[in-house]
């Protein structure tokens, strides 16, 4: 079974935030003008994908994930690990944070708190993100949100594409508008607000805030993790290890002719970001382009890829 990547079809989800760019830049069909998110491998319950090809055509992630494990290495953890979305913010996405493992499962009965990272595809010149606080305690940070002072409680950040944002669970964050990233995370869907502009929906009511969960699970104070990119030159490629964490290593590949992969973990999570090109799997070779998203399953055991490519790639 599968000596192919599995393609699937992501879910589109709109928010009050998003835009119109998940058409215009991947050509996916959207829902709405406000369509914010792209999950494009996804076994969450709230929006998972559909294989495309295959034996399993039609099937969701998570039927594949439960009948077929072989497919992933006899991976150990009982739910599906890892979420890779696209996200377009036409406007601020609100300041949030999540908790982590022990958290989630305690307070929220869910089996993931939520880590994840981001890599800037695309923002307009002079865009920010929130990364962190510039709170000492829990009750520094409390007196702030109460009064209402946003600039002096959020720590901001300039970005520009292809820059990359590890965000451990507890860290207060947001993404500015006018930017696109695609996002790797932990397989979870909790999110606590603690600031969200004073928006209203079209029926004029705002968001619900979370501020005492948020104060509860935010880090004190904010740190920021270092990173330190790996880079393996090839003759026509680039491989670039962003981050290796606790949930996942996610990695950049910049192909400009040809790469060949010997798979050494239990399956690979694709997503395209530019370009277009093929990958030949065992004698199959399957037509790639910007927006494509797969998995590589433990079934192959080595990928080759062909043309000029982008590829933002997870692993557990």
């Amino acid at each position: 079974m599968y000596k192919e990547p599995l393609f699937l079809e992501p879910e589109l989800k709109e928010r009050i935030w998003g835009g119109e760019r998940l058409r215009t830049e991947f050509g996916y069909q959207i829902p709405s003008e406000t369509t914010g998110e792209c999950w494009g491998i996804s076994a969450h319950p709230h929006g998972p994908s559909t294989i495309k090809n295959g034996e399993l055509k039609g099937k969701t992630l998570i039927e594949a994930w439960d009948e077929h494990r072989e497919l992933f290495g006899h991976f150990s953890s009982e739910q599906f690990p890892l979420l890779t979305k696209i996200l377009d913010a036409k406007t601020d996405l609100s300041v949030q944070v999540h908790p982590n493992d022990t958290y989630a499962r305690e307070v929220e009965n869910e089996p993931y708190g939520k880590t994840e990272c981001w890599y800037i595809i695309d923002c307009e010149e002079g865009s920010e993100i929130v990364y962190g606080h510039h709170a000492k305690s829990p009750e520094e940070f409390r007196s702030l949100v109460e009064e209402g002072q946003w600039d002096q409680l959020l720590r901001r950040v300039k970005v520009k594409p292809g820059d990359f944002f590890y965000v451990p669970s507890g860290t207060i964050h947001a993404i500015g508008g006018g930017i696109m990233i695609l996002e790797s995370q932990q397989s979870s869907d909790i999110t606590y607000r603690v600031y969200d502009y004073d928006r209203t929906d079209a029926e004029g009511n705002k968001r619900e805030l979370h501020i005492e969960p948020s104060i509860e699970v935010s880090q004190y104070p904010h740190q920021s993790p270092e990173l330190t990119y790996k880079v393996e030159q090839y003759r026509e490629a680039k491989v670039t290890e962003l981050v290796k964490a606790e949930y996942f290593t996610v990695h950049h590949w910049d192909v400009r002719g040809q790469y060949t992969l010997k798979m050494d973990q239990p399956f690979l999570l694709v997503s395209v970001i530019k370009g277009e090109g093929t990958i030949q799997t065992e004698g199959q070779q399957n037509p790639i382009k910007k927006g494509d998203h797969f998995i590589i399953p433990a079934t192959v055991k080595e990928i080759e890829l062909l043309g000029h490519i982008e590829c933002v790639v997870s692993h557990p």
